[in-house]
């Protein structure tokens, strides 16, 4: 009995290896607005790998601080991990994605020398849109949460980006 088990969860396993999707990987490197408080720059990259619909990323991001504004806004870097939900193929050209997750943030303005480090949570969503071959841009806007006690614990931010599919 326990050798026909064994045969019949090898068989079964062998059966799902089989099966099973190549893994994907992209990158992305992208430009862009942190609007809170006001609009500052944002640039980053992100990796990330997945089957046909759940995904997973890295990111860091890195917006500059604006001084001149009527409300200044901290230096952010966040370093994120990320699940995604995605279409398993593009649609007309496009695949859309929801994403989750968290990380660590680093938070700073030069001017009164403050500083928090701290963990935060991220939610959004984006499309990736085809190009030629493998090229794609990126559309994405997150809100992120930011723990401890960051000069804005809301944040929203909105980026496009070169996405490399391989």
């Amino acid at each position: 009995m326990r050798m026909r088990l064994s045969l019949i969860g090898a068989a079964t396993m062998f059966l799902l290896l089989c099966s099973a999707a190549p893994a994907r990987a992209d990158l992305t490197a992208f430009l862009g607005v942190n609007a809170t408080p006001s609009n500052h720059p944002l640039r980053g990259f992100a990796v990330g790998t997945g089957l046909l619909v759940v995904g997973f990323e890295f990111e860091y991001a890195n917006s500059s601080e604006n001084l001149e504004a009527r409300e200044v806004a901290p230096r952010l870097r966040t370093f994120m991990f990320n699940g995604l939900v995605q279409t398993p193929f593009a649609i007309a050209g496009f695949q859309p994605y929801a994403t989750a997750g968290g990380g660590v943030y680093r938070e700073t303005l030069s001017v009164t020398n403050q500083s928090e480090t701290n963990v935060g949570v991220n939610v959004g969503g984006g499309v990736k849109m085809s190009l030629a071959g493998p090229l794609r841009l990126r559309f994405d806007y997150r809100v992120m949460t930011l723990k401890g006690t960051p000069l804005h614990s809301t944040v929203q931010r909105f980026y496009a980006g070169i996405n490399l599919k391989f």
